[in-house]
């Protein structure tokens, strides 16, 4: 075999549609498109939603609300989940944790904007956390048993 020789499997390469040769190919005159009307023409400059002059489907629903594009995602991270990841051994007590250290260990899937430390569950080992947001509650709650929390504001933010 040379590579001269080579041809694609059969029917992988479908013969080009030759129009306008003649009423005996099928595809003569019109070339497949009818008679008149927008799509008979050379160009269709209609885009694919257009619903023939009826009110489109777009317009029709209703638009609320605002949708911020400039909006900040943030990691929720709560209490009994750092705990969780101590009791495994993915955390050690009383180890600092920024965003990265918390997608390491597992307890987050990814970083986002930043991470959010709410105050669901407790907390029985010191822990140093420096987040993005904590509010009050989870503030007390590592403060409570030897830890501290570390807001580049420095105020907490209520999540």
């Amino acid at each position: 075999m040379k590579l001269n020789e080579l041809k694609g499997v059969p029917g992988s390469r479908p013969a080009r549609k030759r129009v306008g040769r003649g009423i005996g190919s099928g595809l003569g005159k019109t070339c497949g498109r009818g008679h008149k009307g927008a799509k008979a023409r050379k160009s269709n400059p209609k885009p694919p939603w257009f619903e023939g002059g009826q009110m489109p489907l777009y317009r029709r629903l209703p638009k609320r609300g605002f949708n911020n594009r400039f909006r900040r995602e943030f990691a929720i991270v709560n209490l009994d989940q750092l705990q969780a990841a101590v009791d495994a051994g993915a955390i050690a007590a009383g180890a600092t944790l920024d965003a990265e250290k918390l997608v390491e260990a597992g307890v987050i899937r990814r970083a986002r904007d930043g991470v959010r430390l709410l105050g669901r569950g407790e907390l029985t080992v010191p822990l140093v956390l420096e987040v993005a947001h904590a509010s009050q509650k989870a503030i007390e709650a590592v403060e409570r048993v030897g830890g501290k929390v570390i807001v580049p504001g420095g105020a907490a933010a209520a999540g």
